[in-house]
Order: structure tokens, then sequence, then C-alpha cells
């Protein structure tokens, strides 16, 4: 009999996020949805006069934030309960409830921002005077202006912005078929026992010392995939098609430039990335030939690239265990950084288990003036102990910007978001082999540290080159049906991996399961954001207080600047090629201490 989920009633509360200190109850939640109407309405009531009266101008503008902050938070509430468990009509209702407000809303007031452009730069600083809260806006108001060749009319924006609903169907539909409705068949396991295959389990599956373990289930989960390749096909072209007309509709030259720019950040910082990635190739050709060596294959293949090479040395790792451990390694942060974890831990701010009808991975969101969330699939195993370690910096840098920012620059920049992030793993990582002389135990942690390397800055890259080449080809006016998708994806497995890889024909399904790829150019800064915490992580361990202090500033920054600005205040610049090579040299580094750990 096959092992099955539990049921999200199954798990224990103390292992399931506090929602109720979100809202106490859901009338709370239909009040706040209730006053975010009541704002808009006041708002709009206020358009004629807004610009022409600096007191009206700041009273919208609170107002604008307030409303924003309201359906924010109504909406973060939503989507922590409906993504526990898919399953439930009731919480998936509430989400699309909060989703549909947020687009009338957002639509409604769209006229806002436009409005306020018509504002010279003399007017703003007179008004300034004669309203002197207006002054908070500067920064809005600057960066309001950066965007403001890619602003159209009032009219155009407010149609622009009712059409954002129907644009997230694609990953709507997506992350329902791969979080609710795809069933994956049985494999049987190194014990014999038949285990249902999840996209939660799949990765431990890849993990298991058991090749035909890792064999069938690598091929029955991809083939479950691509019996409906033309219909995920379908789906992917529908969001790239959604992203050119976004682009388009803004005066980009492009999709990857109007995505990047959202963020303040130049193509240049995307081309980078790729250009110095592919320049290193070498490296990750080298890693796969001592993989391939350690674990005495004639042949690599894909279903070999997650399982340790130095299996002996995994282990079982409880959940109490990683928790203590996360909090040892993360000491070099500070006593008031080790506080906010311990508090975190402590009062319900993760959700542990996967059960049935989860979402799948593992994320972390905030929410303004409560505490941030953190979902989590455990494992029990080293992996999940850093993947909470992840998932906790990107939590605490929710943390240190809510409470140093106002809500309006809270919200820091997603170029940004994987350096906290990352920086916690590396400390992990270091504390890890700071504390063992085993040589086997020392192998293990560089592999996995090495992995890190491997499955973020490298795999990251070439989903981002994947992204660049299929985006550029609709944009061309190509088709990107099943066939041209599994032809792009798979050129560039072979690629990145190498001669000392097989590049099992299944792998060319694998762009139909990544949800990244409907998050418009997202991946990309998992890569930059990687070399920033390694450089970041690294001057911290070195040099101690005056790094710590820098990077706390960095991390209570929001988006008080543009965020290659702010990370600059952390030692790094991104804006060159510099902190990728020298991620890339690390890497480099790790290689021969591994060679020669397993010669000894």
């Amino acid at each position: 009999m096959a092992k099955e989920l539990a049921k999200r009633s199954e798990i224990r509360t103390e292992d399931t996020w506090a929602l109720e200190d979100i809202y106490p109850s859901l009338a709370d939640w239909e009040a706040d949805l209730a006053r975010a109407e009541a704002l808009a309405e006041e708002i709009t009531s206020r358009r004629q006069q807004m610009t022409k009266d600096a007191r009206a101008l700041l009273v919208c503008l609170d107002q604008y934030q307030e409303c924003r902050q309201r359906l924010a938070k109504a909406f973060a509430y939503a989507c922590r309960a409906a993504d526990v468990d898919t399953r439930n009509n009731d919480n998936q209702a509430y989400q699309q409830k909060i989703t549909s407000l947020r687009v009338q809303l957002q639509s409604r007031l769209a006229f806002l921002e436009p409005e306020v452009l018509t504002i010279s730069e003399e007017l703003w600083q007179q008004y300034k005077e004669e309203a002197p809260g207006l002054s908070l806006y500067d920064l809005w108001f600057a960066q309001l202006r950066r965007k403001k060749e890619h602003m159209l009319s009032p009219q155009l924006e407010e149609l622009l912005v009712s059409s954002g609903e129907v644009c997230q169907t694609p990953s709507q539909v997506f992350a329902m078929f791969n979080n609710a409705d795809v069933q994956f068949p049985e494999v049987t396991d190194e014990t014999g026992e038949q285990v249902r295959i999840t996209v939660g389990r799949y990765v431990p599956l890849q993990c298991s010392s058991d090749r035909r373990v890792r064999k069938e289930a690598f091929e029955k989960f991809f083939t479950t995939y691509g019996t409906l390749e033309n219909t995920l096909a379908a789906v992917y072209s529908g969001q790239v098609k959604q992203q050119i007309f976004q682009a388009r509709a803004r005066s980009y030259a492009s999709t990857l430039e109007a995505a990047v720019d959202a963020n303040d950040v130049s193509p240049k910082v995307y081309d980078n990335l790729v250009t110095v990635v592919n320049e290193n190739l070498d490296k990750l050709h080298r890693y796969m030939r001592l993989r391939k060596k350690c674990l005495g294959l004639s042949e690599l293949h894909m279903y070999d690239l997650y399982v340790p090479i130095v299996a002996e040395a995994d282990r079982r790792v409880p959940f109490a265990e990683a928790k203590e451990t996360v909090q040892n390694a993360l000491a070099p942060l500070g006593e008031r950084y080790g506080a906010i974890v311990a508090e975190g831990f402590a009062n319900r701010w993760i959700d542990v288990w996967e059960n049935q009808g989860k979402r799948t991975g593992a994320y972390a969101a905030g929410v303004y003036g409560v505490h941030p969330y953190v979902l989590l699939n455990y494992n029990e195993n080293l992996d999940s102990m850093f993947t909470l370690a992840h998932e906790m910096g990107h939590a605490l840098h929710f943390y240190f910007s809510n409470q140093a920012q106002p809500f309006v620059y809270s919200n820091y920049k997603i170029f940004v978001a994987e350096v906290a992030s990352t920086c916690n793993e590396v400390l992990l990582v270091e504390y890890l082999l700071a504390h063992t002389k085993e040589p086997k135990e020392r192998a293990y942690l560089i592999n996995h540290f090495l992995e890190n390397f491997r499955q973020t800055l490298y795999r990251q890259t070439m989903f981002a080159e994947y992204e660049q080449i299929t985006n550029q080809m609709a944009e061309r006016g190509e088709s990107l049906t099943a066939e041209a998708l599994k032809r792009v994806y798979y050129d560039l497995n072979c690629k990145y991996y190498g001669p000392d890889v097989v590049a099992d024909e299944e792998i060319a399904w694998e762009w139909c399961r990544i949800p990244h790829f409907y998050y418009n150019f997202y991946v990309y800064q998992y890569a930059t954001g990687f070399s920033a915490a390694v450089a970041i992580a690294r001057r911290i361990l070195e040099e101690g207080q005056p790094a710590l202090e820098k990077y706390l500033q960095f991390l209570s920054g929001g988006c008080s600047a543009a965020p290659v600005e702010l990370l600059k205040l952390a030692g790094v610049d991104l804006s060159t090629k510099e902190p990728i090579q020298a991620a890339l040299d690390v890497f480099g580094d790790l290689i021969g201490e591994l060679e020669q750990l397993m010669e000894a």
C-alpha cells in the first residue's frame, strides 16, 4: 500500500502558521476589504481636485497607501490560507475574491499615478511647503518620474490595469494543475514499499542512494508531464504573450527590459550574468566529471545529479535539530537577529510539513504590521535544514525592512530578494564545516555547498537563458510549441552540463514543471543574489561588526533606494561582472578541495 500524505486536519497546530495573527476572524478580513473599497471611493471622489491643492494631494496619497496596505494584508491572509490546502474550496474562493477586488481597485485607482505625473518638479516643491507631510513621498515621486516615458494616459492606464486579472490566468492555471490536479504514479522505494510520487517528494527520491529508485522516479515524473506537453506549452505561450502585451503597451523594447526596469535594474546586469556563467561552464563540467568519478559510474545521467556523492555522511535531521543548528549558525549576524529568529521559531511563523493539497516548495512572505510567514515542506534531511535557513533569511529581510520603513518604502525589490536568504545558507555551511574535522563529513558538506552553486548560480542562469530565448522567439513571431520548447530546453542542458552527462530525453520536459517561468524573468535574481550573498557572508565572517552593521543597513533599506545601490552599502556592486566571477572562482576552489578530499 502506497504511503499517502497526511490530510491538513491531521497536522499538529504547533506545526502550522498562525493566520489569526493577521486577522482574528474572517469578519475582520471582510472589514479590511470594505475599508479598502471605501478608501478607493474617497480617492476617486477627489480626482478632480487632487493635483490642484497640496492638502488634497496629501490626503489622496495617504489614503492610497492605506488602501494598498489593507489590500496587501487581506491578500496575504487569503493566499496563506489557500496555499496550505489548495483543495479547500472556501479558501480558494477567498483568494479569488481578494484577487478580483485588488484588480478592480487597482483599475479604479490607475488614474492616480498618471495624474500625479502632471505635477512639475517646481510645483511639487511648492506643494511640500504648503503640506510638509508630502516630503514622505519625495522618493516615491522621483521613482514615478523615472517611469514617466512608460506611463500611459489615465484612461489607458485604467484599461491596462483592468487586464491584470486576465493576464494572471496562465500562472493560475499552471498553479492549480501543478499543486492540485496532476497525479503521479507510484514507485517502489529502497525498502520495496510503494510510494506515490508528488512534486514535493520528487527531489528526495532523486537523492536516493538506490539508482533504480532515482531512474524510475525520474522517468515516471517527467513522462507524466510529457503526456500533457501540448496543454502546458499553450499555457506557457499564454504567459509569454501577456508579457509581450504588457511590455509593448508600455513602449519597452522587449519583455526582458520591461521586467528588469520594474525593479530599477539595467538589462546589462542580466546579460552580464549569462555571459560570465557561460564563460565558466568549464567549472561545471569539471564538477560533473568529479561527480561521475565519485559515484563510480560509467555514465552519469540526469537522475544522478542530486544524490550526495558522499552518501555515507547523509543523515536524518529532525526539525527540532534543524532549528537549533540554524540558530547557532546565524550567531555572526548578532544578538538582535538571533532573537528575531528565535521568536519566529517559537511563535508559529512557520508551516512545517507537507500535506494533501499543500502548495509545493518553500517561500517566505511578509505582512506589514504583523510578522513574516514561512512555508516549508520539511523532509528531515540536510537540504531541508538549508531551506529553513534560506527562508528565515527572507523572513528577516521582510522583518527589518518593515520595521525600519514606512509602508510605501517597506517592500524591497525582487532583485535583492535572494541575498539575505542565501547569506544565511552560506553562514550555515561555514558553521557546519567549522564544526567537523571528519574528512567524509567535510567532503559531504563541501559537496552540498557545490550543489548550491550548481542549482542556484548555474541552473537558475540556465533557466534565465531559457526565458530569454523563448521570449525572444515569441517576440519574433515564432510559435512556442511543445517541440520548440523541448528543443530549447534540451540543448541548454547539453551545453550547461557538458559531455560527461548523458542528457536523457525526459529532461526535455522539465520546463513543464518550473513554476518560476510564470514569474516574469524572476530566476536570474537567484543567481545574482547568490553571488552577492557569498561576498557578504565572507565579509561578515572576516570583518565582524563593521561588515554586519552595513549588512543590517541593507536589510533595513526596503526600496528606499535602487536595489543595486542598496547592495553597494553592503560592499557588492552587481553593475559589474566582478561579483559573479568571484563567486564562480569560489566554486572552482571548492571543487579542488573536494577532489583532494576524495583522493585522500
